[in-house]
């Protein structure tokens, strides 16, 4: 008997200690402040704005500051990543294989949206001018190209890929192209005849005129900045996996732990706050890994190799 009890005190000091508040938080005495890095595509104004909700969210959950490092452009995002000036973002499928190129042992992919439609992929969109001669990749030769950045994956790398799929080089194709500085950049660029064409994200979904149902061109229109009425997509990509979340790979992987899973519940939670970053209608966030983007790690280095060529 006297044997039991030492066995059942002894069993009570083991689940007390795996369940004090300390065990459970030992990373926050190692993470001052979670660092979330927002990219160009918007003004910063509006992204602080729009993304606070999720700062708030994220603070309350993990109990610790949560603070946002705008960059005015993808190349800040993966420099701070790459540097560890930040720890986490949203970036697209390009910019984590530009990363995982780099250093494949910085970062890694977390989760990415699941589509209405049950799909986890978008479209890269090129568009011209509603009033433009311009209805066809074809008709496009000659003409003036605005791509977003070099690090996006619809605004640059998947159509130019797919234009050389198509037999098509585009540094001779067009009379120039140019780097508008971020997909709502390149719209504007447009409409304000500086270029006759661009490229940009879509969810492929939904009404054209409505801006499809996620992506720049709806969350343009939202804003005020956008009638479609003076746009027409002329072209869609094949399906791209939708970008992922990545977060540093050297964070404790309770943390990582964590921040993933409070994602994965913030449209439950939240639904308001989850349609304002992910700029529009879809399921909620999945899980997801390396294997998701090798094709965008192989399409960046057939990229690389043309450019050098």
């Amino acid at each position: 008997m006297h044997f039991c009890k030492k066995l059942l005190i002894s069993f009570i000091l083991v689940f007390q200690f795996f369940l004090a508040p300390q065990s459970l938080s030992d990373w926050r005495s190692d993470i001052e402040e979670f660092k979330i890095g927002l990219s160009g595509g918007e003004n910063e104004a509006d992204r602080l704005k729009n993304y606070e909700c999720w700062r708030v969210y994220l603070e309350n959950k993990l109990n610790i500051p949560v603070k946002f490092y705008p960059a005015s452009d993808v190349a800040g995002i993966i420099h701070g990543l790459l540097g560890k000036t930040i720890d986490y973002a949203s970036v697209g499928p390009s910019a984590y294989a530009a990363m995982f190129i780099d250093d494949p042992d910085a970062i890694e992919p977390v989760i990415t949206v699941k589509e209405s439609d049950g799909s986890e992929g978008y479209k890269s969109a090129i568009y011209v001018r509603s009033d433009s001669d311009i209805y066809s990749i074809k008709d496009l030769k000659g003409k003036a190209m605005a791509w977003s950045d070099p690090n996006t994956t619809s605004g640059y790398l998947v159509p130019t890929f797919e234009l050389y799929q198509m037999g098509i080089n585009p540094s001779e194709f067009f009379s120039r192209t140019g780097f508008a500085g971020g997909h709502e950049q390149a719209v504007i660029s447009v409409l304000n005849n500086q270029y006759d064409a661009g490229a940009t994200w879509v969810s492929g979904q939904g009404d054209v005129k409505e801006g499809y149902s996620r992506g720049m061109l709806r969350n343009m229109i939202k804003k005020g900045l956008l009638d479609m009425s003076e746009l027409r997509v002329i072209w869609l990509s094949n399906q791209i996996m939708n970008g992922p979340h990545v977060i540093r790979k050297d964070l404790p992987e309770d943390l990582k732990e964590e921040v993933i899973r409070h994602n994965l519940n913030l449209q439950k939670e939240d639904q308001k706050c989850f349609k304002e970053i992910t700029m529009g209608e879809s399921q909620g966030f999945i899980k997801v890994s390396h294997e998701n983007y090798i094709n965008v790690v192989d399409i960046r280095r057939f990229i690389k190799n043309q450019r050098r060529r």
